[in-house]
């Protein structure tokens, strides 16, 4: 296999994801300003349990896949995960939270479908999975951080450093296409299956739709 055809295998990926996109009622509420501040309290809640959780599974991949170029990707996909949890704290505390509180949050089940998943694919999956679910899915996933961000400081007054951790996934680790590409390229080569791998990111971003829809659940 190529890397014109991982190259192909990510570009069909994008394309299906970007036809099976819904609407997100949860960031239509808050570039509105109606979405109530109880909810970004779920969003915190959630947050906080969904990054503790990616960090490890990216962790265990870097374990796993240890090699160049799986191993330089997770790792440091993980050491993202933990500057998030960092910048996490400052949209908690604007909220009037703190980490006590975090922890003990009552996280909906749907709002952790995702890295639930994605903790099955460290397990058993293959690098190429993960790499392309979270390539192809990252651009969508970006797009709605910078939006939440725009929205938390034009409507709910949020100051920059509160929405740090948004600004902070609103755009792709440099290099990280590159390196994501080089592991799809390298598992096809490696015979992975290319169905089971557009599989991974069908699905992770069926996932990603639960969170948003689970943080509006009973909303008029």
């Amino acid at each position: 296999m190529t890397d014109d055809t991982a190259a192909e295998l990510v570009a069909r990926a994008r394309q299906e994801i970007a036809a099976r996109a819904p609407a997100n009622r949860f960031l239509e509420l808050l570039e509105t300003g109606e979405l109530p501040r109880e909810r970004l309290v779920w969003l915190a809640g959630e947050e906080y349990r969904i990054v503790g959780s990616d960090r490890r599974s990216f962790a265990l991949l870097a374990a796993r896949f240890p090699d160049s170029p799986a191993g330089e990707l997770f790792l440091g996909l993980a050491q993202g995960e933990g500057q998030a949890l960092i910048l996490l704290d400052g949209f908690a505390v604007a909220l009037g939270e703190s980490e006590k509180n975090l922890r003990a949050y009552e996280p909906r089940p749907f709002a952790q479908a995702y890295p639930a998943y994605l903790a099955q694919r460290a397990a058993f999956g293959t690098a190429g999975e993960v790499a392309l679910a979270m390539l192809a899915n990252l651009e969508e996933w970006g797009a709605y951080c910078s939006r939440t961000a725009k929205a938390l400081r034009a409507h709910y007054g949020f100051s920059e450093e509160a929405v740090g951790f948004f600004t902070f996934f609103a755009e792709s680790p440099p290099g990280f296409e590159e390196q994501a590409l080089a592991v799809v390229a390298a598992g096809l080569a490696a015979g992975d299956d290319p169905a089971e791998i557009a599989r991974a990111a069908r699905l992770l971003h069926a996932y990603e739709s639960a969170f948003w829809h689970a943080l509006v659940e009973d909303l008029p």
